[in-house]
């Protein structure tokens, strides 16, 4: 008789590359929500998470995490996982859909530090924490130890990878500061936007998805009707709680900052999900529920709290979503659980354990974490020069100008122009003015929302030709007011649109109005248009100057 049963082998390791697709989730979020000179910093981060995380989670962390316990604290090592840790199904199944686990504990600090630490930094802690921090209270809740053995329940990982990411968010975060511009002298907040809700969109529905392994697959299971009715009730509990949060978040972002945030929004889905994570297994779909509901008001208390009154400055809300968050679910489950849950008639008993755990393993992680960056900070930095955090990690990392090359935002730095040339039909020639000799330079500076509507209207009236550049706005734009995860985003530095050209035969005049009447909406941000005269101009291509360089033509083949 075979010793393994190929369901729930294969279980596991379908949950293992469900997990495993968080790992580029987590990418994202991190990246849109980030300055895109420091999208691929992030990018590399989550990459090194994985590739530095499964190496010593092989060689050391697994042992320490699931070996054979010693005194309710530490599991024997087992270097390069030798022993049989399998049941249903091999060890090796077990040991890669651990390692997910583990990097996915790893990546949560990445967001939390983002856009100012120090790489070779990065790399160090994320390991040490794969190899040693993460396993060690592990080993606490799933390896057999202390808090196992006293009846703590956290069936996913709400504590057990969340909390532990969060705490160790919040002490780097604290200790390496907030990003250069991110408060004033005042202490006042400026928000700094990410770069792409898209992306951010699209790295949480990544989680989204891989969280149906993450907490489903942790039965380890998929054989008998118990463990086929539970898989299908984690299922629903972790959606529920997912849903609820995000429209809690939703509802409570549009009353507070009248319109509803899309950020917290999204991290909404993710506080819920990590809410959920401990008693997925043990809570109805109305318990879920409530404790969606719960987490998608609380993450945005926490961030505004974090970022408002501490002053820690935490780009992608890891602190709240995955440190308060975790907790929160992790209690609640002492008051919803089905057996045992306060609210269910299970007294305080199971509820206190579940909050000893939580306290405990915060505990813990904070110790160990202040005094690792601490040593860091010490020997390396954590930080990098305020030089090479205004110029991007991108670049001074990794040698990259741009992760997104032709599609590159234009930095303080070095802007860039781009020409785009529109070519009268051959049918209707641009008519020469006969004798017409000056010229003039027309610049109108608008918002990148207009351009469009005023290319149009140009070529129609016959401009054959533009420069457009976008640029960043200095001053005082009244008006509205731009929020951002519930600060408002600085408003002297506005992106703007330039567009300038040269014109003779056309009237300046004709120009001018015809800007004015696409660009004009009565409020601040119109834009202003510059004239100025030309002394000459000169085509590099034929030679010919003046009136007859401005004229464009189709290059005819030969």
């Amino acid at each position: 008789m075979d010793k393994y049963v190929s369901a729930d082998t294969i279980w596991v390791l379908i949950g293992a590359f469900l997990v495993f697709s968080m790992q580029p989730g987590f990418a994202m979020v991190e990246t849109g929500f980030t300055r895109a000179k420091n999208a691929a910093n992030i990018v590399m981060k989550n990459v090194m998470d994985m590739c530095l995380g499964s190496i010593v989670f092989w060689v050391i962390g697994f042992g320490l995490m699931f070996g054979t316990d010693i005194g309710g604290f530490i599991g024997a090592p087992d270097f390069f996982v030798k022993g049989d840790y399998g049941a249903s199904y091999p060890s090796t199944a077990f040991f890669i859909f651990q390692t997910m686990f583990c990097a996915t504990a790893a990546t949560i600090v990445s967001g939390a530090m983002a856009e100012r630490t120090n790489f070779l930094v990065y790399c160090i802690y994320s390991l040490i924490i794969s190899a040693v921090v993460y396993p060690i209270s592990g080993h606490w809740i799933w390896g057999g130890g202390w808090l196992a053995q006293l009846g703590f329940h956290d069936f996913a990982g709400s504590t057990a990878v969340h909390m532990v990411g969060g705490v160790a968010s919040l002490i780097g975060a604290k200790m390496i500061g907030a990003r250069i511009g991110k408060y004033n002298a005042d202490g006042t907040v400026n928000a700094i936007p990410g770069h792409s809700i898209p992306l951010g969109a699209l790295g949480v529905f990544l989680l989204w998805f891989g969280w149906f392994g993450f907490n489903g697959a942790s039965t380890v299971c998929a054989t008998g009707d118990d463990a086929l009715v539970s898989m299908g009730a984690i299922f629903i509990t972790t959606n529920m709680a997912a849903a609820a949060a995000a429209t809690a978040t939703m509802i409570y972002t549009w009353v507070r900052y009248g319109k509803p945030d899309v950020s917290m929004t999204l991290n909404g889905v993710l506080a819920g999900l990590v809410a959920i994570t401990a008693g997925c297994d043990m809570v109805s779909p109305a318990g879920a529920l409530i404790i969606g509901l719960i987490a998608g008001v609380l993450v945005v208390a926490s961030v505004e709290f974090f970022d408002q009154k501490l002053k820690i400055d935490d780009p992608v809300g890891a602190i709240s979503v995955h440190g308060v968050c975790g907790a929160f679910g992790t209690i609640a489950t002492g008051l919803f659980a089905l057996d045992g849950g306060l609210f269910y008639g299970g007294g305080t008993e199971f509820l206190l354990k579940q909050i000893l755990g939580v306290v405990t393993v915060a505990i813990y992680v904070g110790v160990v974490m202040t005094i690792l960056f601490s040593v860091l900070d010490k020997i390396f930095g954590l930080r990098v020069s305020e030089a090479e955090e205004i110029k991007g990690l991108d670049m001074e990392e990794h040698g990259l100008l741009s992760s997104y090359a032709d599609f590159m935002p234009t930095p303080l730095e070095a802007q860039t122009s781009v020409t785009t040339t529109y070519v009268a039909p051959a049918a209707a020639p641009v008519a020469k003015a006969v004798g017409a000799k000056k010229m003039s330079k027309v610049v109108i500076i608008t918002s990148q929302t207009r351009f469009e509507a005023l290319k149009v209207a140009l070529d129609k009236l016959g401009i054959t030709g533009m420069t457009v550049t976008k640029v960043l706005g200095y001053g005082i734009q009244k008006g509205s007011t731009e929020m951002y995860r519930g600060a408002e985003v600085a408003a002297h530095l506005l992106p703007k649109v330039k567009v300038e050209m040269i014109v003779s035969a056309i009237p300046v005049e004709n120009v001018v109005n015809t800007a004015k009447q696409v660009l004009y909406t009565g409020k601040y941000g119109d834009g202003k248009i510059f004239i100025y005269d030309v002394e000459d101009v000169v085509k590099i291509r034929t030679g010919e100057t003046g009136y007859d360089a401005l004229q464009d033509y189709p290059i005819e083949e030969k």
